[in-house]
């Protein structure tokens, strides 16, 4: 079951980064303003208005802040609300990717970025999948800067670090970023520090994501699909978040629709079904162990663009949280 379980994380991320060329354009009435959040890039930056306290939208793997042009005019009756298009995507800048520059924290740094620029105080930020990393990139490293963190289906293992289950791609980029710091080491001592920390702790948790992703090995079902180099170093660039300091609102699918995945094998169907409720239960369950501060809520059925299939929920959910903030 857990070769499903990956197969079907990495196609939750690659079906929302093939998914621009779906995104609605223009379909909301709003302004637009590009900030300029590094050297030679700036960001699409989406303005619904609204009265209340600023409300900052954060976009899935491959959309543009277009994806919220149903969910945002919803809200502008209490909040302020914004958009924001990631680097690479839609009308922002896509600098080739080199070194770090679309690390997860590098990503949370251009969120912080634009709320600098537009002097916002403390925002609610809300995050769709992939910019779960985002949101916990903010609110480990920067408390102070948000009144709360949203995550719409979000809570996966790269908003969310467990040690005690690791994660292959996670540990697999973690693991890369530890020998290129063991190659750059100015002298002796900084280099027995990196390779004592990488036998004790990094090599021995990669080991062991190695056995297991052995252990569920399945004959692959199809050519999986090809991967932008961009999409490449957004997922390269996965970090590890394991204390997360601010208000925390968590919605997730448990479990997702699967749409028409198997519909003509009811037995394949049924394996499916219960292989994402078990992973979805596991992950919304470390979840809320982890982060204490977190309220999580679960949805039956949704699908992963939750604020789509389950728009009045989320709306529900979202205005209970904000009442609870100072």
């Amino acid at each position: 079951m857990r070769s499903f379980a990956v197969a079907l994380s990495l196609f939750c991320l690659i079906s929302s980064a093939n998914a621009q060329v779906h995104d609605p354009v223009d379909l909301s009435k709003h302004t637009v303003q590009f900030i300029t959040v590094d050297k030679d890039v700036k960001l699409e930056v989406l303005d619904w208005g609204g009265t209340g306290r600023p409300m900052i939208l954060l976009t899935g793997l491959g959309n543009n802040a277009h994806v919220f042009d149903s969910l945002a005019p919803k809200l502008i009756s209490s909040y302020h609300v914004y958009g924001i298009t990631r680097r690479g995507y839609g009308l922002s800048s896509a600098p080739v990717p080199s070194d770090d520059n679309y690390s997860a924290d590098r990503l949370g740094d251009d969120v912080l970025a634009v709320i600098a620029a537009l002097k916002l105080d403390r925002p609610i930020v809300a995050g769709h999948s992939i910019a779960g990393e985002e949101l916990s990139s903010i609110g480990s490293r920067h408390p102070e800067k948000v009144a709360g963190l949203i995550y719409l289906d979000a809570a996966f293992a790269y908003a969310f670090y467990d040690p005690a289950q690791g994660n292959l791609l996670i540990d697999a980029a973690d693991l890369r970023r530890r020998l290129e710091n063991l190659v750059s080491s100015a002298g002796p001592r900084e280099q027995e520090a990196a390779l004592k920390e990488l036998q004790q702790s990094i090599l021995p948790q990669f080991e062991q994501d190695l056995k297991t992703q052995e252990d569920h090995l399945a004959p692959a079902a199809s050519k999986p699909p090809e991967v932008s180099p961009i999409v490449k170093a957004i997922l390269m660039g996965e970090q590890k978040y394991t204390s997360i300091e601010v208000p925390v609102l968590a919605i997730c699918a448990v479990p997702h629709d699967l749409g028409p995945l198997n519909e003509n094998d009811p037995v394949a169907r049924a394996a499916a079904e219960a292989s994402d409720l078990a992973r979805t239960t596991a992950l919304a369950n470390t979840f809320q162990t982890g982060v204490p501060s977190a309220h999580v809520v679960r949805l039956a059925h949704a699908n992963h663009y939750i604020f789509n299939s389950n728009e009045s929920d989320v709306l529900r959910e979202i205005n209970a949280f904000a009442t609870t903030l100072p």
